[in-house]
Formats: structure tokens, C-alpha cells, sequence
């Protein structure tokens, strides 16, 4: 027999016997809770997979366990009981109430419990609480990876073999109370939510006509004192639970259309914080009375399998920061980028006419970034304390940026944080998955397009007129614009392996993934907070520009001011980098490959020909990288929270990797210029050879 087999047979065996010993664990019934606690602590800890990539492990088990339920009737005793006394002997009421439920606790309010709490100095455990029990069984963080990787068939399938039926009805009896319990603790939750000033505020039919949030409530209590008099008199409840389905499906209707309306209307993080928990307490409310539901043991238990899920996850990342960041990023990203993808629409070109539009307005943009270049060297010819220095840098790529903007010109790389949110909701939007696959090629083919003729507009002005600048400056002083030294720097600053050039267009490429969020953010503040409206109540600037003026400007600043706040707020943090770097001591710097290609054309003027052309090449080199890590970072991160906040699936976005690499291979050309636009059709009177 081969040596392999023999191990296989060797690790069952072991498996087996691992099984035996917990099993003979759960069978000795000990009196002390805590040992019994432990002896089923000791069977999930045979279920976990000894890696968590070995899932198919974890599979294996469990199918392994149930056969033994199946088959040895003391060791099935033994495992139901022990389920039972969990779940009638613990205090269930947070973990039905609680667990799983977003709470209403900031950011940083969060971070801090979950560094103090989960870090530093954790919390006890309560193991009379059910829901601290599920900690205590499941310890480790990720323990809920293999248990959501187990399907919901094969727990089922596990829990069927059990034999219910076989337990008998008496400790039973506590549950439904229990669930009523809890039943009623998420219904005043919900009702007090649905009360919410937030909520008033985006959807006034609320004060209006009668509140589904307030009649669930009403319909609930006496749902569940129906159901307390029926249970004590042993007899059937004569309410059942279709109205206040009904009343759910009202308040299911209601968020939605909130949520719907914010995406016009814009929206605070506070309110999509609100409508998140409401949808979460709905859900559970549902849960629960499909608990509660007299129906076969099938069912209920394909129930027990989705709530154990949903808790095991919830009790493991609780005290996670990542799973808070996550978190926090969906919850940003789905108010910043609706807003953001709404922009990103007029940066993605379609025919050749817009392409064209493109170029021109990009060319504009190149034409305006040597000027700043200019000024940058001027500024940094002086000495002046780190602080001055930031401000005047910042001051200078902020107003520049923003007189860009004001021109209707475009710079390449602040399109890719507009861009990807667009795709990402046109992902969202698709029917299915195949439709959604084609229409994301469709708009990154497009949106790459687009990149290339905006950078490449930019990057030959902005390296041009300098050119043509220092030259005429040398031709009528007799002195370069730059001396030597300055040149040699700037030259050096651009060279991909003796600096760190490439390092700070990454850093850069991270300021521009910024700058999108911050003018989503802003675009919803001015639609959200009504800043046209409230311009519109100022006195004395309608005294002083006149009604017509006024309504001009508001209807600018509720279109525009994102714009605006994003483009000056990326000249700051570029203008505020280095001396961020300085003050720290770390090697914190930016690179822009539109400023990179104006100090390459100053600095190739200035030397005269007296740089090696191999200097000059690597230079170059440099320059194109920076242009690319500009790109390839502000768009990987952007459109990484995008996809986050639309929920597209991983699944989904290497199917896309692979259809737009298949599309490139296929046909290029089209990566780089659009095609031709169709002949329109001949009109019929023509075709006919009418007159």
C-alpha cells in the first residue's frame, strides 16, 4: 500500500478518535457548568480546520459528525442535550435582541471601546449570557470564516439529525417566551428610530399621516399579550402575525424611498447610519416571528442555521477595527460616491466628438499647470519657515487647481476618483450578472480611453511650453531661467531608481483618491444642508447682486461646489506634503506627472545639453511612472470603496479583470481611440433618387 494512503488512513483515524474523545466528553454530563461549557468548546475545536484555507476540512467534519448522530443514538443524546442546555439554561435575550444589530456609536467612539475592550483590556464574559457563550465557544476572531464556509445544507443536514422530537416539550417552553421578549425590545427600537428628527427631516409624511414605525409597535404589543394568554391557558393564539407583516413591509417601503430620495437630495453619514439599523432591526423583527411560526422541524432549523450564522459572525468581529473600518468605508462610500459617480459620468467619453472635447479641454489644463510650476520654483528660491512654506505652496496648487476647474479644463489624473464611482453604480444598476460584466468592459474600455487622450493633452503642453518659456527667457536675458544646481535637482527628483520618485506619486495618487471623496462629500453637503436655499435667504447679497444674480449663484454653488472644494483641497495637500514629511521626518513627498513633465522641460533648458543623455531617459522614464502610479493608485482605491459601497461581489471584478484583458487582446485600438461613428442613413427620398 502506498505510503500516502497509508497516512490518509492514519490522519482519519486520528480524526476519528478525536471525535470519540470529545463525544465520550459530552456523554460524562458533568454537574459543573464551566466543565460542560468546556466539553462543547472541545467538539467546535475539533469542527474548526486546523488552517482556515482547508475548509474543505471543516466540511469533512461535520458530514463525519452528523453520520455519528445518525448512527449512535447515546452520542446524538448526548450532543442534543447538550444544545438544549445552552439554549434553555443561558439567558437569550441580548443575543436574540443584540447580536448582529449595527448600534448607533461613532467612529472613534468605536475605535476606542475596540482597542480598549478588545486590545488593551477585554471584557469579561458573562457565561450565563448566551450571547457571551458564543464567544467562549468560538474564540478565535476568524472563526466565522469556516463556519459560513460550511453550507447552509450541511448544518441543516446536522441539525436535522438531531431527533428533535425526541426531547420532549418541557424545557421547550422557555423559548417562546423568550423570543416575545425580544420581540418586543427590536419593536419599540424600531419605533423609536422611525421617530428620529433625521428621518422627519427626508420624509415629513411621517408627522403627517399615521406612522407604520408607531402602529408596529402598537400591533406588536398586542400580538405578544395574545400570545402570553394563549401560552398560559394552553390553547391556540387567535392573532396571528399577517398585520404586522403588513405594517414591516410599510416601514420596508418607507426607508426605501428615504434612501432613493437621498440619492437626489443628498444625505448625512448620521442618516445612512439610521436607515442601516432600521433595515437590520426589520429584519430581525421578521426573523424572530418565523421563529416563533409553528411549522416542521426542516424548516425551522433552516432558520436556526441563518440566525447562527449571522451571530457567530457578529460575536467574532465585534471587537475587530477592521471589520469597523470596513464598516465605516461602506457606510462613507455609499453617500460620498452616488454623488461622485453622478460627476464621473461627463469624464468618460463615448464618441469621437466628445474624445476630441476631451483633448481640448485637457490641453487647456497642460497649458496652465507650467505657470504654477513656475511659481512653485519661485516660491521655493526663498527661504521661508516650514509653515509659510506649506501655505504658500498650498495656496499656489489650490487656486490653481481651481482656476483649472473654473475654465472647464481637465486634469487627467483628478478623473479617475469621479470615474470609478460612476462604474461601480453602473455595475450595481445591471439586470444580471452577465449584462453587468459587458456594461463594466464597456465603461472601463471607455474610461481608459478617456484617461489616455487627458493625460496625453496634459503631459505634451505641460512639457512644451516650458520648453518654449526657459528657451525664450535664455534668448532675450542671456541667463536660464534656472541655475545649474536647481536644474540638476529637478532633473535628479524625476529619476526612478536614484529618488523616490515613484513612492511619492503613489502618495500623491492616494492625496488625488481623496480629493474625489472630498468633492462627493461636498456635493452632497450642498444638496443636503440646501446651501442654494439658504444662499438664496441672505439679505445683503441679494441687495447687492440682485434677485436674478443670487439665484445664478446658488444654482452654481449646489452644482459646483464639490468641485471646487475638491480641487483646492487637493492643492493643499500637495502643497502641505513635504512639509508634512519635513516636520515628521519621514520621506513624505508628492509627484505629479503633469508638474514632473514641466520640471523636466525647465531643467533640460537650464543644462544645455551638458546632462547625459541616459540622465535624460531615465528622466523620462520616471515621468511616464509617475503618470502611471498617479492613475493605477487613485483609481484602485477609488474604485475599490465604490465597488465596496455598491457590494459588488469579488467574483464579479475578476470576471471583469478578465473580459476587459480579453477585450485589449482582441481589439487594443480601442483602448486608445474610439470608433468611427456610424454614416447616418441616407434619407429614403435620396435613396430613391428624389428630388
Amino acid at each position: 500500500m502506498p505510503l500516502n494512503r497509508l497516512w490518509s488512513l492514519s490522519s482519519s483515524e486520528r480524526t476519528r478518535r478525536a471525535l470519540d474523545a470529545a463525544l465520550v466528553r459530552l456523554q460524562a454530563n458533568a454537574p459543573d457548568d464551566a466543565e460542560r461549557l468546556a466539553a462543547i468548546a472541545a467538539l467546535v475545536t475539533w469542527l474548526r480546520p486546523r488552517r482556515l484555507r482547508r475548509l474543505d476540512e471543516a466540511c469533512d467534519r461535520l458530514r463525519m459528525l452528523t453520520e455519528r448522530m445518525r448512527e449512535d443514538a447515546a452520542a446524538r443524546a448526548a450532543v442534543r442535550n447538550a444544545l438544549l442546555w445552552l439554549i434553555f439554561e443561558k439567558q437569550p435575550l441580548r443575543l436574540l435582541s443584540d447580536s448582529g444589530i449595527l448600534t448607533g456609536e461613532s467612529f472613534f467612539g468605536g475605535l476606542w471601546r475596540r482597542f480598549w475592550q478588545g486590545r488593551l483590556l477585554p471584557e469579561a464574559l458573562d457565561p450565563a449570557q448566551l450571547k457571551d457563550v458564543v464567544s467562549l465557544l468560538f474564540t478565535r476572531d476568524d472563526d466565522y470564516c469556516w463556519v459560513e464556509g460550511i453550507s447552509d445544507a450541511d448544518w441543516v443536514a446536522f441539525l436535522d439529525a438531531l431527533d428533535w422530537s425526541a426531547a420532549g416539550t418541557v424545557q421547550g417552553a422557555r423559548m417562546p417566551l423568550q423570543i416575545l421578549e425580544a420581540l418586543l425590545i427590536v419593536s419599540y427600537r424600531i419605533a423609536a428610530l422611525g421617530l428620529e428628527p433625521e428621518l422627519v427631516r427626508n420624509y415629513p409624511d411621517i408627522e403627517r399621516y399615521e406612522s407604520p414605525f408607531l402602529t408596529q409597535n402598537v400591533e406588536m404589543r398586542s400580538f405578544i399579550d395574545e400570545r402570553q394568554r394563549a401560552f398560559a391557558e394552553k390553547r391556540a393564539p387567535q392573532i396571528d402575525d399577517r398585520h404586522l407583516l403588513v405594517l414591516l413591509d410599510q416601514c420596508e417601503e418607507i426607508v426605501a424611498k428615504v434612501r432613493k430620495q437621498a440619492a437626489q437630495t443628498g444625505a448625512s453619514v448620521s442618516l445612512t447610519v439610521l436607515l442601516v439599523r432600521l433595515t437590520q432591526n426589520i429584519e430581525r423583527l421578521k426573523l424572530l416571528l418565523e421563529l416563533l411560526e409553528e411549522r416542521p422541524v426542516h424548516e425551522l432549523n433552516v432558520l436556526r442555521v441563518r440566525f447562527f450564522k449571522q451571530v457567530v459572525r457578529a460575536e467574532n468581529t465585534r471587537h475587530s477595527i477592521g471589520e469597523l473600518w470596513r464598516r465605516t468605508v461602506e457606510l462613507l462610500a455609499t453617500r460620498i460616491t452616488q454623488n461622485a459617480g453622478k460627476a464621473g459620468e461627463h469624464y468618460v467619453t463615448t464618441t469621437r466628438k466628445e474624445y476630441f472635447e476631451m483633448l481640448r479641454s485637457a490641453l487647456g489644463a497642460g497649458m496652465i499647470v507650467p505657470l504654477m510650476a513656475m511659481i512653485k520654483i519661485a516660491l521655493g528660491s526663498e527661504p521661508h519657515a516650514p509653515i509659510v512654506a506649506a501655505l504658500l505652496y498650498s495656496l499656489n496648487y489650490g487656486l490653481g487647481f481651481v482656476l483649472i476647474y473654473l475654465l472647464h479644463f481637465t486634469i487627467a489624473t483628478k478623473q479617475p476618483a469621479m470615474t470609478a464611482s460612476y462604474l461601480a453604480s453602473c455595475l450595481a444598476a445591471a439586470e444580471n450578472r452577465s449584462a453587468r460584466i459587458q456594461i463594466g468592459a464597456d465603461l472601463i474600455v471607455r474610461t481608459l480611453r478617456s484617461q489616455f487622450v487627458a493625460i496625453v493633452g496634459n503631459v505634451v503642453p505641460a512639457f512644451v511650453l516650458p520648453v518654449l518659456i526657459a528657451t525664450a527667457i535664455y534668448l532675450n536675458t542671456g541667463a536660464h531661467y534656472l541655475d545649474r544646481q536647481t536644474a540638476e535637482k529637478l532633473l535628479l527628483d524625476q529619476h526612478p531608481v536614484q529618488s523616490l520618485a515613484w513612492l511619492h506619486a503613489a502618495i500623491a495618487g492616494v492625496f488625488l483618491f481623496l480629493a474625489g471623496l472630498i468633492s462627493g462629500y461636498f456635493d452632497n453637503k450642498a444638496v443636503y444642508n440646501r446651501i442654494p436655499q439658504r444662499i438664496l435667504q441672505l439679505r445683503w447679497l441679494t441687495r447687492l447682486l440682485g434677485r436674478a444674480r443670487s439665484e445664478r449663484l446658488a444654482r452654481y454653488v449646489e452644482n459646483n461646489l464639490g468641485g471646487l472644494a475638491g480641487n483646492f483641497f487637493f492643492g493643499c495637500m500637495l502643497g502641505s506634503a513635504g512639509t508634512l514629511g519635513f516636520i515628521l521626518g519621514l520621506p513624505i513627498d508628492i509627484r505629479h506627472v503633469t508638474f514632473s513633465s514641466a520640471f523636466l522641460g525647465y531643467s533640460i533648458v537650464a543644462l544645455e545639453g551638458a546632462v547625459a543623455p541616459g540622465t535624460v531617459a531615465m528622466a523620462i522614464v520616471g515621468v511616464v511612472g509617475i503618470g502611471l502610479i498617479n492613475l493605477f493608485v487613485s483609481f484602485s482605491l477609488a474604485f475599490f470603496v465604490a465597488l465596496r459601497a455598491q457590494k459588488v461581489s469579488l467574483g464579479d471584478r475578476r470576471a471583469l479583470v478578465r473580459e476587459v484583458v480579453n477585450r485589449f487582446w482582441r481589439e487594443p485600438r480601442a483602448f486608445f481611440l474610439p470608433p468611427r461613428e456610424p454614416a447616418p442613413a441616407p434619407d429614403a427620398g435620396v435613396a430613391r433618387g428624389e428630388s
